[in-house]
């Protein structure tokens, strides 16, 4: 792999790219019509974290990375065919020591 342009990626911030990618390739294990779905609800919920959790709120980012390992382990299982979204409270995505 060639050298890459741009911002060097902190630990935290890889094992966040390394969940995302693992659940795309997770998905490519589906049928079509279940990939399409895990494929958009991935994308959702990553983009929507993105934006509402404060990026130094670490322990909240390493639960979700926990969360999200574990959905990951569930969706390899070859019983599982699709994933579901799961909510949670917004109010707690924000730096706590406010």
């Amino acid at each position: 792999m060639g050298a890459s342009i741009g911002p060097r990626l902190s630990g935290m911030q890889k094992q966040v790219l390394a969940l995302y990618r693992g659940f795309l390739r997770a998905a490519r294990s589906k049928p079509v019509e279940e990939r399409r779905q895990i494929e958009s609800i991935v994308s959702a919920e990553f983009h929507k974290n993105s934006k509402q959790v404060d990026r130094k709120n670490f322990i909240y980012i390493e639960y979700l990375l926990h969360r999200g390992k574990k959905q990951l382990d569930q969706l390899k299982s070859p019983d599982t065919v699709g994933l579901s979204s799961l909510s949670v409270d917004s109010s707690r995505t924000r730096n706590s020591s406010s």
